[in-house]
């Protein structure tokens, strides 16, 4: 009987019937032995004798004929392949005919007749097999990168792991107001959506730190109008640190953050980013602590406006359909909409969120935040901000101008499409068009003036002058250095730092800290011509003896630092040389460039307090909800 079964399907059938075939009783087995005949076309003796059999171990087939290709032949190949500098075997095969004869000819290589033709008729895969061992040996090792013990810590979330999370499930990013250069310090802010209802809150951040991102991170919580349970982040060193670890672990937050790499992982923030922060800040620079206050107040607003003014949609269903993709959308609804109609959200916050509002009018939001926005638009062009006024703003007035607002097109501030020029902060010169008539005078042009002398300065009162980019400073020191030669032929003991302040004194605004070691070599190289002249150089006194003990030195800024906090109140963004140089101006003599960095120490605590005041003012405690225990509980 003929049959298409080939043996190894006959082979697997008598294995599948076999067992069943020896547990069968007599007349079962005769069923079963003729469907196997049947189907196997087996002789009624041979079926039998196959059925009863126990069933074969597959062997594995092993070569049987020895190798072609002997060590030496590997020798002389690993030998080719270096001359070769290691190509692979589709390209050494085509090279072998030209490079064994290159190599004999010079005398490097001398095979015999039978190992040269084995080595030429290899092929390439037989030449990729004879150097595995030596590849597998040159391959360097990758060296396995080690995970910082923060990221090991902090499990990771997709964009798919959240399955409609309850209110205070929220994604936190940093938002950089670097402008065009992503460099030195500016201002970021830090923004955190929900998940569940849009919720978003946004604050000011003066410079990138983990520190100031916790703190700012608490301030936040304790104005939101509900728990805060999981928090999602991404992988920058200022989130994935040990310091938001143990504050997540000690207020019972979950922290997760997205993969690398992978932005669609934190969806709902990146959206936010761009309809929210950018929306209103667009992408200019802001730096220092006067455009982290205006931030402060514009995010006070914003936070207002956009939660209880903003609908905003929620996708509720996704159907692809090979490359075509259908979204479904909620109805669009504010983030307070969305939190009063959730069954989480307890009755005293709904109250609450009813009864602010109740009292918010969204123009009067919508004034201040375009009032803002100017100010922070001229603060990044360099330009004077107008001064804060005490009365209340003419809604009136901005109401009218809202029916023909659309004729100027775009009117946030932030997004003018002019290109301004950055103000120039580069080295300040002194102005050699006109004699000076006094060194005051010089003063005036040299020293930037503060707004409160911007405010009281005459008509007549000359301009600041700064360098343009690619000019050459002016080199005040070669037009004193007369002065200082008479002065150290009066005194040739006198130190370079003594000389260097009466100058300081005498010509104020014209010096600067970077020309004392200039200055300081020159007198050095005087001394040494003058001691070739015999002029006898007594040794110098840096310390004055005297009987009083050692011990802490007063407070040199006692007097004047009342009046020095003004000034860093009214401009934050001046240095300390800066300061100190006005100073010397109002009260010429009493203090000097030694003093700079007691004074930067000064200005840098001042600072610091500014910043924890700026971190106060973050969010509005007018949105303060005690949350119940419950959720506590559940945070």
């Amino acid at each position: 009987m003929t049959t298409k079964m080939t043996h190894a399907m006959r082979r697997d059938f008598a294995n599948a019937i076999r067992d069943r075939y020896a547990a069968a009783a007599n007349k079962e087995k005769r069923r079963i032995l003729e469907e196997f005949i049947a189907a196997t076309g087996y002789h009624e003796k041979s079926a039998i004798r196959v059925l009863n059999s126990h069933p074969a171990p597959k062997r594995r087939q092993t070569r049987q004929r020895p190798s072609l290709y002997d060590e030496a032949a590997r020798g002389a190949l690993i030998v080719l392949w270096e001359a070769s500098d290691r190509v692979c075997g589709k390209r050494l095969k085509a090279l072998l005919t030209i490079l064994l004869p290159a190599l004999e000819r010079n005398g490097h290589l001398k095979l015999e007749e039978e190992l040269r033709s084995k080595i030429l008729s290899m092929s390439a895969a037989t030449i990729d097999r004879l150097l595995q061992m030596p590849r597998r040996a040159t391959r360097p090792k990758r060296p396995v990168r080690a995970v910082p013990e923060p990221r090991r810590r902090i499990k990771m979330r997709t964009f798919a792991d959240w399955n409609e999370p309850l209110s205070g499930s929220m994604e936190m990013d940093l938002v950089a107001h670097c402008g065009e250069v992503n460099r030195g310090s500016y201002v970021h802010s830090l923004v955190l959506t929900d998940i569940a209802s849009g919720w978003t809150e946004a604050a000011p951040i003066v410079v990138r730190d983990a520190t100031l991102v916790v703190e700012t991170l608490d301030r936040i919580r304790v104005g939101l109008p509900f728990a805060l349970r999981a928090l999602d982040v991404d992988n920058g060193s200022e989130f994935v640190n040990n310091t938001l670890i143990e504050y997540c672990i000690g207020h019972g937050i979950e922290l997760t953050r997205s993969r690398p790499y992978r932005k669609n992982d934190q969806a709902w923030i990146e959206q936010k980013n761009g309809a929210v922060v950018r929306k209103l800040l667009g992408y200019r620079r802001f730096e220092g602590l006067a455009a982290a206050r205006a931030m402060t107040r514009l995010y006070a607003a914003s936070r207002l406006f956009v939660n209880f003014f903003q609908p905003s949609f929620k996708l509720a269903a996704k159907q692809r359909d090979g490359a075509k993709v259908s979204k479904r959308y909620h109805p669009p609804q504010t983030p307070c909409e969305r939190l009063l109609q959730a069954e989480s959200t307890p009755m005293a916050v709904r109250n609450k969120l009813g009864e602010i509002a109740a009292e918010l009018d969204p123009l009067k939001l919508l004034e201040e935040m375009r009032a803002v926005q100017a100010y922070l638009a001229a603060l990044a062009d360099g330009e004077i901000p107008p001064p804060a006024t005490s009365e209340p703003p003419n809604l009136a007035a901005f109401v009218a101008s809202l029916s023909s607002a659309w004729h100027a097109g775009e009117i946030r501030p932030t997004f003018s499409i002019e290109a301004k020029p950055r103000y120039l902060r580069s080295l300040q010169k002194v102005s050699t068009t006109a004699p000076l008539a006094s060194p005051t005078a010089a003063l005036e042009l040299a020293i930037p003036p503060t707004p409160a002398a911007q405010s009281a300065k005459t008509p007549d009162k000359p301009k600041p002058v700064y360098a343009e980019p690619g000019q050459a400073r002016i080199q005040a020191l070669r037009m004193v250095w007369p002065i200082a030669c008479r002065r150290l032929e009066e005194f040739p003991a006198i130190s370079a730092m003594q000389l260097f302040e009466e100058l300081c004194i005498q010509f104020p605004g014209r010096l600067t800290r970077k020309q004392y070691k200039t200055l300081s070599r020159r007198v050095s190289l005087w001394r040494q011509a003058a001691r070739a002249r015999g002029v006898a150089i007594g040794p110098k006194t840096y310390r004055r003896l005297n009987d009083k003990p050692r011990g802490r030195r007063p407070d040199i800024f006692k007097d004047h630092w009342a009046e020095m906090a003004v000034c860093l109140e009214e401009c934050p963004d001046q240095t300390a040389l800066e300061l100190l140089v006005e100073f010397q101006a109002r009260y010429p003599g009493q203090y000097s460039l030694r003093q700079l960095h007691t004074l930067q120490r000064r200005v840098r605590a001042w600072r610091q307090q500014a910043v924890q005041r700026l971190i106060g003012q973050a969010s509005s405690p007018a949105l303060y909800i005690a949350p119940e225990p419950s959720c506590q509980a559940n945070g």
